[in-house]
């Protein structure tokens, strides 16, 4: 049975369970995991219309982490989706539905429609790009270590993506001060993706009220021998995976994932 299995969100459910301050690793565990949702019909033209299950609480959308759980929950074969829980949050923001997850399961968890649309408005990586220049850079100071532990786990995972990375404090031409993390040759397509991991880490490491920015540099650019003496930087793994190309079908690509409709 799919059920028997232990998965990472099984047990970051289970530490939620004993301390609610461990709902943001939930979260982030829930973000970043594959997750296959129940559909009403196939994906056509690129459109997807998830199954939604009206419960006490709220109308939810069905979602599982395992492709086995789904069977076991619909009993039949239904048409599903696979996408990250970021993506999935993404599609349900301003659909006032919540999402189901898990569900039959000991680990089942209901999240309601502002919960997913507060993860999804505060996972918006764009929004942190800093395209204005600081007027002062200097060495980071007062940060929490559990942020530069959520930061070294999340640059740990991008090797082959992100060459180099440094945490500085950083003034601007207003007066307002913050901290920013410079990434090094990070390509154009792949610069939104890295900035939302990085609100992810800032998010889901607990701190409340926190700002980090996120600026994106060349190789050559010829402020980041300034960055790189100042700022703390990271360990980035030099491991690049070989790339496979394959087709894939319409609605199925995780990166362009079907419009809700």
């Amino acid at each position: 049975m799919g059920n028997s299995s232990t998965t990472a969100l099984d047990l970051a459910v289970v530490e939620m369970q004993r301390n609610p301050d461990a709902r943001f690793k939930f979260y982030e565990r829930l973000m970043e995991s594959e997750m296959f949702m129940v559909l009403e019909d196939e994906v056509a033209d690129d459109m997807a219309r998830p199954l939604v299950l009206d419960t006490s609480d709220c109308a939810v959308a069905l979602i599982f982490d395992r492709e086995e759980r789904l069977a076991d929950f619909a009993g039949e074969p239904v048409p599903y989706l696979a996408l990250s829980g970021r993506k999935i949050a993404a599609m349900l923001a301003d659909s006032d539905i919540g999402l189901g997850v898990n569900l039959g399961c000991a680990s089942e968890t209901v999240l309601g429609s502002e919960i997913v649309g507060w993860l999804a408005d505060s996972l918006q990586g764009e929004d942190n790009i800093m395209q204005e220049k600081p007027v002062e850079i200097s060495a980071p100071f007062n940060v929490p270590e559990r942020l530069i532990k959520a930061l070294d786990a999340k640059l740990a995972n991008m090797s082959g993506v992100v060459a180099a990375a440094y945490l500085v404090a950083v003034e601007y031409e207003t007066g307002n001060k913050s901290h920013m993390l410079a990434l090094v040759d990070v390509t154009p397509d792949a610069q939104n993706g890295v900035a939302e991991a990085m609100s992810e880490a800032l998010l889901f490491s607990g701190i409340e009220a926190g700002r980090l920015d996120v600026t994106f540099l060349l190789a050559q650019d010829v402020s980041l021998p300034r960055f790189a003496k100042v700022g703390l930087s990271f360990e980035i793994p030099e491991l690049i995976l070989p790339k496979f190309h394959e087709t894939i079908a319409p609605g199925m690509d995780p990166e362009k994932p079907p419009k809700l409709r």
